[in-house]
């Protein structure tokens, strides 16, 4: 993983934080000098609403913020306004939208929660030569192709699989109970056998057999019973899981059902196991679950605030995915600040060099590296522990110590 650094978070509310753009980037539609369109693309119905939701908030809160400490200091002040975009969850729909966007003259593009669904609009904006902040969707295949104009927040589903790996072997041998054998349950496209695929290489370079290996429909499942069931007869040690959220409480429904042994439930990319809503969803259930993830800074006073806002606004705790949301809106008003334009062309190069401090765990500034990644992006270790998910890995971002073993509701 390399070196880690504790990030020192500190959100500037100045020309740094301010949208520039109207037209259709180089492709343009010409620029009015009106309000600046900021396209977003996320599932605002269907089975993923809950987290699309989250997302178009904390785009909303961002565009708000940047509005109010004076729009766009460098393009005379302009505000920014949210054009937006509801996928579905289905990448054929998502894809139109964001044709009906780019049609609209967005400056730039946010999106989507789902891997499929971003693989299907990255080309779109490279045709189109609009900026596409791709604020969740971790399947590594999106940035594979060469694209210039697609840039990906979170850590892609290699970087959690490894690590996943890697933290589990480390707290399971630090506790002197080290792992040789999980189950791995995960929705079944890219993103889930991705991080899946990750995960079982790592594990076994370590000696720990990864079996069985169970899948799901996570837009159709309704319940896990029968599949939790399969993984107490396996006789594995703890079971690890990738999902989303809906899914995620499913699984743990089913497993305070069925009570396999395990010495941890254990969630890579979970988009339920750390969220602030989790405890209260799983009930008894959720106790002591982990996950590794992409998480909100829990120690800056910055992040602090943002929670604090959202919270106050949207009356409900941020998912990590909403501030992810509110950063992807940062790093293209940063960009367009800096370039001074609403070309696509040269508002892609300033994201390029994006260097900004998120509200989540990185190892340091924000940086894309040549393929559009976030090369600091950073996993951490979350437990739910007295009904709160809270970082206890690594070691310099936890606020409290790993328990382990610890099977759920232990």
């Amino acid at each position: 993983m390399g070196k880690r650094t504790l990030p020192l978070l500190a959100l500037v509310c100045s020309a740094s934080l301010a949208l520039a753009g109207c037209g259709g980037g180089s492709t343009g539609s010409g620029d009015s000098g009106g309000a600046i369109k900021i396209g977003t693309l996320h599932p605002l119905t269907g089975p993923f609403a809950g987290d699309g939701q989250q997302m178009e908030n904390g785009v909303k809160l961002a565009i708000d913020d940047i509005n109010k400490a004076g729009g766009i200091k460098s393009l005379d002040g302009r505000k920014l306004a949210l054009a937006g975009g509801d996928t579905q969850g289905k990448p054929d729909i998502g894809q139109s939208e964001a044709q009906r966007l780019v049609t609209d003259g967005v400056t730039a593009l946010v999106g989507t929660y789902q891997s499929a669904v971003s693989a299907n609009v990255a080309p779109l904006a490279e045709r189109n030569k609009i900026p596409f902040v791709i604020d969740i969707s971790g399947d590594d295949g999106i940035l594979s192709h060469g694209y210039k104009y697609a840039f990906r927040m979170q850590p892609r589903n290699t970087v959690f699989g490894t690590a996943g790996a890697q933290y589990l072997q480390e707290i399971s041998k630090a506790a002197g109970k080290p792992l040789t054998k999980v189950a791995y349950l995960h929705e079944s496209t890219a993103f889930g056998t991705g991080v899946f695929t990750a995960f079982k290489a790592e594990a076994e370079k370590a000696g720990i057999t990864v079996d069985p290996e169970i899948t799901y429909d996570a837009a159709s499942v309704s319940d896990l019973t029968t599949q939790i069931t399969q993984v107490k007869a396996s006789g594995a040690q703890a079971l690890v899981v990738t999902g989303y959220y809906k899914d995620g409480v499913l699984a743990a429904k089913a497993v305070q059902t069925v009570k396999p042994t395990l010495d941890a439930v254990y969630g890579i990319a979970n988009g339920a196991f750390d969220q602030p809503q989790f405890p209260t969803d799983a009930g008894a259930a959720a106790t002591n679950y982990f996950d590794v993830n992409y998480h909100i800074n829990d120690k800056s006073p910055e992040a602090t605030k943002f929670v604090q806002a959202y919270t106050a606004k949207y009356g409900q705790p941020p998912r990590t995915g909403a501030a992810l949301a509110y950063d992807s809106v940062r790093v293209i008003a940063d960009a367009l600040e800096r370039s001074k334009s609403v070309d696509g062309s040269k508002l892609r190069d300033a994201i390029a060099d994006t260097s900004l401090t998120p509200l989540t765990l990185n190892d340091g500034a924000i940086k894309f590296d040549d393929k559009g990644e976030n090369s600091t992006a950073l996993p951490a270790l979350t437990q739910v522990l007295d009904a709160k998910p809270t970082v206890v890995y690594p070691a310099e971002f936890a606020t409290t110590k790993v328990k382990y073993p610890a099977g759920p509701g232990l």
